[in-house]
Parts: structure tokens; sequence; C-alpha cells
């Protein structure tokens, strides 16, 4: 499974969801007409899609087996899954993209062999792709590094690292 984005909350009375989309375009996930709900620990619930909508910066759907807001508030914090066999098949090289989910956790180090932390997220602002790195190191550090390619030097999925140009008191 490929995680595509979470549900933020209800919409509304009659059972609609809001949507926080991980992919490239806001509607990225509207292509899929079946999504896949949990926690992301294996266990995936499979939800046709009845009707959706983009609006500003986040998708509303309705899923087939939500009839009101009770029900749509069970699934807040559920991430949304599309399985992997589904999606198209992005090269290794990294030179059309990563799925998101391919990149939270994995460990980020810099040029020289500073452990900065780990990916948690990733921001979209418009100009560029943010990754949201936790520090390891026991406090709350976290570091906003952009995924740009003056920044990053590589990205190893089969290692699950990311070694960037940055130092750690950025």
């Amino acid at each position: 499974m490929a995680v595509m984005g979470r549900v933020v909350g209800p919409y509304g009375v009659s059972g609609w969801i809001k949507v926080f989309p991980y992919t490239e375009y806001i509607d990225g996930l509207l292509d899929y007409p079946t999504w896949w709900l949990g926690r992301g620990d294996g266990e995936w619930r499979k939800f046709k899609v009845n009707a959706s909508e983009v609006h500003g910066n986040i998708l509303t759907a309705l899923l087939e087996q939500n009839s009101d807001r009770t029900a749509a508030m069970r699934l807040k914090g559920l991430q949304v899954a599309i399985p992997r066999a589904q999606l198209p098949v992005l090269p290794k090289s990294g030179k059309d993209g990563y799925y998101w989910s391919d990149l939270i956790d994995l460990e980020v180090v810099n040029l020289h062999g500073e452990e900065l932390g780990k990916v948690t997220g990733l921001l979209e602002t418009g100009a560029n792709d943010v990754l949201q790195v936790k520090s390891l190191k026991g406090d709350e550090t976290e570091r906003l590094i952009p995924f740009i390619s003056q920044v990053i030097a590589k990205v190893d999925l089969k290692a699950r690292r990311i070694t960037v140009d940055w130092g750690v008191d950025y």
C-alpha cells in the first residue's frame, strides 16, 4: 500500500470526510474509485468512493459505508492508501520523483555523516516540497529541509537514507 493522504475529519452532516492529500496534485486521489483506510499497521479497510470534490487544498469524499457525521468522525486520523500495483511505477533513479510515502521514516544525514533525524512528513509550499525531519536525539527539534537538487545529495530507498547538504545548526 502507498499512503496517499489522511482523513482530517468529517465534512457536513451527510457522512462526507475531508482528506488532506499527499499527492503531487490535489486531485490525484480522485483517479481511484476505491480507497483503503487504516492506521498504517497493516490492517486496511476497503471503501468505494461514491462522490468526491476538490475544496482548496483538501478533498471531500463520500464513502459507500458512510451515511452520517458520526460515521465520518470515526475515520478521522486514518491514512488513505492505494495498492502499489495500481500506481504508476516510478524509476528507482528518482528522476520522475518519489512517492511521499516512500520517504516517510527515512533517516536523514548530512554530507559530514551527522544524523539529522527521520522524515516525519512532507509539505508542499508551491515553490518546492519540504521534508519535515524530527531529531532522534530525544529533543523536539524539527528541521524543515527543502526537497530540491541543491540540497538533496542522494536518496537511497534501499538503505532507507537521505543524504543532504544541510548543517546540523541550520
